[in-house]
């Protein structure tokens, strides 16, 4: 990682690490956990952006909503559902054939819930199986 001789101060002596500002006496690194007086800092301008992603990488937490149109946001396994056909009739609009796709959203020893969806008036319904 090459760094700008400028900004070379933002980082620890010792390790290399990017210092934090959380107290207003002292900088400290958070893996060699070595203190820099803040004197030190005097009269540099520190800035940076900090976006919804940093965020949540920060605080180590998951979105509840993960926008579809990102290109980022690379759907699991579990989202992917491989739905089948059933020679059912949907009760909405009466078509004759539905999709579904089964979770075990339950106990192990309960049965699954199947998720059926119309293909047509794509109406949404589960049966705990």
């Amino acid at each position: 990682m090459s760094r700008s001789s400028a900004h070379t101060w933002l980082f620890c002596e010792l390790c290399g690490t990017m210092l934090s500002f959380d107290s207003p006496t002292y900088a400290s690194c958070s893996f060699c956990n070595a203190q820099h007086d803040v004197k030190d800092f005097q009269g540099r301008e520190i800035w940076y952006t900090l976006g919804a992603e940093d965020m949540i990488r920060r605080l180590g937490i998951e979105p509840l909503i993960k926008p579809e149109s990102d290109p980022k946001v690379v759907k699991s396994s579990e989202e992917i559902q491989q739905r089948a056909m059933v020679n059912d009739e949907c009760p909405k609009c009466k078509h004759p054939h539905l999709e579904y796709y089964t979770r075990q959203l339950r106990s192990a020893d309960e049965g699954q819930t199947v998720f059926y969806e119309c293909p047509n008036c794509h109406y949404k319904f589960s049966q705990n199986m």
